[in-house]
């Protein structure tokens, strides 16, 4: 009977030290991102490493400092293209930091808290909470646990927790201003979640900008930040009486449902009959099909606000709370007319 093979011993740190004429603790130096080595050192250690086919364990060395270097992002609308992107820009500056995401998801328009649970089981260094579906209640545990979270794209009443958002409320006035300026005296008003701050901060100043151009309060439908919802909303809207003439939905996502419907189930000519707008000015939104136009989220600096807010809290927890507002602007396309 042929012996089972001997599984070859793994490659430890203490052997690269010991190749490279050096100690331990400076093998771990030269492999820990921001720690102050030598040229000479750090080419010494990184030859051994690659003689010996040497990679750092992560898991034995969050043991000894107690630093995992994974950040967990919670988010729940995938479908909205808006938050690929986020995931995309988060992963690419946190590892140029030397952290990794360790993404949980929930299922759009959930509660989502039981996620709370899942979070707490990995030793993560942070938390992004990029979800408008979810409530406080996670990024409150996590603060209480000594964990630093951020809560993305969302805002909330407590004074306790740290958040970076859009301009939303500025952003749907603008909206409402250049509708009214276009002659439109019908604007409707597409909602997310009812209980999302993005949403009801864009619906407040879209609101509100129709007001001062002496427009009424827009008629409004729920859209669930979902393709299907926010189709079922503009089906609502454009069968009613008096059908509006222009519709402000909460994100593009929503927006491109929207165009959808009253193209080929109404018939609508989209600027003629209907003008549509969004917000985020995710990648669709260029695209001729829709030509969306909307207000553009910064996503570029919103990350770098949040990664740098998370960075200094990992390193002072007692840092106070900060709310953070990055501003954008319309981006003029044409699902809109301009008069």
């Amino acid at each position: 009977m042929r012996a089972a093979p001997v599984a070859a011993r793994r490659v430890t740190a203490t052997d690269v030290a010991r190749r490279a004429g050096t100690s331990q603790s400076a093998v771990s130096r030269v492999f820990t991102p921001g720690a102050s080595v030598s040229a000479d050192l750090r080419e010494r250690v990184m030859q051994a490493a690659r003689d010996l086919s040497y990679r750092p364990n992560a898991i034995a060395r969050s043991l000894s400092t107690r630093r995992s270097r994974i950040v967990a992002v919670v988010v729940a609308e995938l479908g909205n293209q808006f938050y690929p992107l986020v995931l995309e820009a988060l992963s690419a500056r946190l590892q140029e930091k030397g952290y990794q995401i360790l993404l949980f998801t929930t299922g759009p328009g959930a509660a989502g808290d039981p996620v709370i649970e899942q979070v707490m089981r990995y030793q993560v260094d942070a938390v992004v909470l990029a979800s408008a579906g979810l409530s406080s209640a996670l990024a409150r545990e996590c603060r209480g646990l000594g964990v630093p979270v951020v809560m993305f794209n969302r805002t909330t009443d407590d004074p306790e927790l740290s958040c970076v958002t859009g301009d939303n409320e500025r952003g749907g006035h603008r909206i409402a201003r250049f509708l009214a300026a276009g002659g439109h005296r019908r604007p409707a008003f597409i909602a997310g979640l009812e209980g999302s701050s993005t949403s009801r901060d864009r619906e407040r100043g879209f609101t509100a900008g129709l007001a001062e151009a002496g427009l009424a309060p827009p008629a409004r439908s729920v859209g669930y930040y979902s393709y299907e919802g926010a189709a079922e909303a503009a089906r609502t809207l454009l069968r009613a009486p008096a059908r509006p003439d222009a519709v402000f939905c909460a994100n593009d996502h929503m927006a491109i449902a929207c165009i959808e419907v009253a193209r080929h189930e109404f018939g609508l000519s989209i600027p003629d009959d209907l003008s549509v707008v969004g917000f985020d000015d995710v990648g669709p939104a260029r695209w001729r099909s829709f030509d969306l136009t909307s207000f553009s989220q910064p996503l570029g600096p919103m990350v770098e606000a949040t990664i740098g807010m998370l960075l200094e809290f990992m390193e002072t927890p007692d840092l106070p709370t900060r709310r953070v507002v990055v501003e954008g602007n319309l981006v003029l396309r044409g699902s809109a007319r301009l008069r």
